[in-house]
């Protein structure tokens, strides 16, 4: 099977951490976002992953190619000249996609992050005979979103609502699809939406199915969903492999520390916490909700809270760091300074507090 991840553009909304690396690349419990998703496809038997990207395709490529053969998965890269929306890159795509199996190939959103049931979802599509299954999740405000009306019984779309007024139901389309190849004959190679143009025709076949997403779902493309997803993706680290996440008296709730990090006395840690590779936490520090990246130094009672620390950051002593404070990477806070919010580009000293959220460029 092959699948295809729509890599997408920029990542502005990510910044200030897309300005080191793509978006897919930035970390996400301990590993590039997009390899929680190879790393799943793989499971259920993809033997190659297209990524659909239209910006710095040799820096994914060269950083993918070492998972490449670990994980002995083929990753190709499809490059647009010009953003091609959701649906043009897999007309861009067609040849890499179609390989004369009749399989059907995933389709996937790069920042979505997900316990990704793709056994279940390989299952379904099988046993409805339709030509596209999307994955929908349910929300508790679909009035913010383009709403799922589906058949309870057999999950056959019938159509789609765009932020519906009144109550037309709860699930909403999670970014995660199969599709059967007949499908590339109805998308040409020109900017189009599959969610807009494509899938709404399929419905009004009735060759449209979704499945209801078991488990928690995460768009985590801006910080603040970021710091959501890593507390819902740690709290299913607990419930399917609680040995990988860490445990004493200075833990609290989930914590996923790597193993080469060192953590000084006296620290408390939790909930909702993940410490990057050769990370140094010195004595005294207390963390809650944050992301720590990979070679960062946290130096002794500094205290951080709903933020995330780039790669090879330091925090001085004493300093407090919240309310989504995003350091970029290499980014150094002196001693006793404040963070209330503040977004820092790469590269900076921080001398003075940031006390209203503010770029810091």
């Amino acid at each position: 099977m092959k699948a295809l991840i729509l890599v997408g553009g920029f990542g502005t909304r990510l910044r200030p951490l897309t300005l080191s690396v793509p978006k897919p690349l930035v970390d996400f419990g301990n590993k590039p976002m997009i390899l929680h998703q190879i790393e799943a496809l793989k499971e259920v038997g993809v033997t190659e992953v297209v990524l659909a990207i239209n910006y710095q395709p040799e820096v994914m490529l060269n950083f993918l190619k070492d998972f490449e053969n670990k994980l002995d998965i083929k990753i190709t890269c499809s490059q647009e000249t010009e953003p091609l929306g959701t649906a043009g890159p897999l007309a861009l795509a067609r040849e890499k996609l179609i390989d004369g199996s009749g399989d059907p190939f995933f389709v996937l959103n790069s920042d979505v992050i997900s316990e990704y049931p793709f056994a279940q979802l390989i299952k379904f599509h099988k046993s409805h005979g339709g030509e596209a299954t999307i994955m929908v999740t349910k929300v508790d405000e679909p009035s913010k979103y383009g709403v799922v009306v589906m058949e309870e019984g057999t999950g056959k779309v019938e159509r789609f609502v765009e932020k519906p007024k009144i109550f037309v139901g709860n699930k909403i389309n999670a970014g995660i699809y199969l599709l059967n190849p007949s499908i590339l004959d109805r998308i040409q190679l020109k900017p189009t939406s599959i969610e807009k143009e494509v899938f709404p025709k399929i419905a009004d076949e009735r060759k449209l199915y979704a499945m209801v997403l078991p488990g928690f779902w995460m768009d985590i493309g801006q910080p603040r969903d970021y710091i959501t997803g890593l507390r819902l993706y740690l709290d299913s680290l607990r419930k399917k492999a609680s040995v990988k996440l860490a445990s004493g008296p200075h833990i609290l709730g989930n914590v996923l520390i790597h193993e080469s990090a060192v953590i000084g006395e006296g620290c408390l840690i939790g909930p909702d916490v993940s410490i990057g590779p050769g990370c140094v936490v010195e004595a005294g520090v207390r963390l809650s909700r944050c992301t720590v990246m990979r070679g960062v130094r946290i130096k002794k009672h500094a205290c951080i809270s709903s933020s995330i620390i780039g790669w090879h950051s330091t925090v001085g002593q004493w300093a407090r760091v919240e309310n989504m404070t995003i350091l970029g990477e290499d980014v150094h806070v002196c001693d006793e300074i404040y963070s209330n919010g503040g977004v820092v580009l790469p590269h900076k000293e921080i001398k003075s507090s940031i006390l209203k959220p503010e770029i810091v460029m």
